[in-house]
């Protein structure tokens, strides 16, 4: 039995900016998972404040809304067997300095200090937040 999932990868504007997308294209698409739809956004603060509403509150909410905000972002539809699981694993764990070497931010992440949301990806944690923010991002 086959698990076909889709999920949301955000080429954050740090990647954007440091013309990593197409590296961090590759990598998913080796990884055996299927770009279905893609584009690129530069969001409102209303897209990321409905995007990031489960931090609304902390301390971390603002800044990283400004960063989301700092320059343009790739949105991709992705599918794929047990996708959602396996981007975030491929992704690597949120700190890239702390992040397995052979995972995105492992391999391409930089140490910004506290500014850990410069962390080139997201990817939905669950199917259920991958619902909610595909169809935020993607009509």
């Amino acid at each position: 039995m086959t698990d076909i999932q889709e999920t949301l990868v955000l080429v954050k504007p740090d990647g954007v900016s440091r013309n990593l997308t197409g590296e961090i294209l590759r990598r998913i698409e080796a990884k055996g998972y299927q770009l279905v739809d893609l584009k690129l956004v530069e969001p409102s603060r209303e897209l990321l404040s409905k995007h990031y509403e489960e931090h609304q509150g902390k301390p971390f909410f603002e800044p990283l809304i400004e960063f989301m905000e700092s320059g343009p972002i790739i949105a991709v539809r992705v599918a794929g067997e047990r996708v959602i699981e396996g981007f975030r694993s491929l992704a690597g764990t949120t700190d890239p300095t702390t992040a397995a070497p052979g995972t995105i931010r492992g391999d391409l992440g930089r140490d910004w200090g506290l500014k850990v949301q410069q962390n080139l990806v997201h990817g939905s944690d669950s199917p259920e937040s991958a619902a909610r923010e595909l169809a935020l991002w993607f009509d």
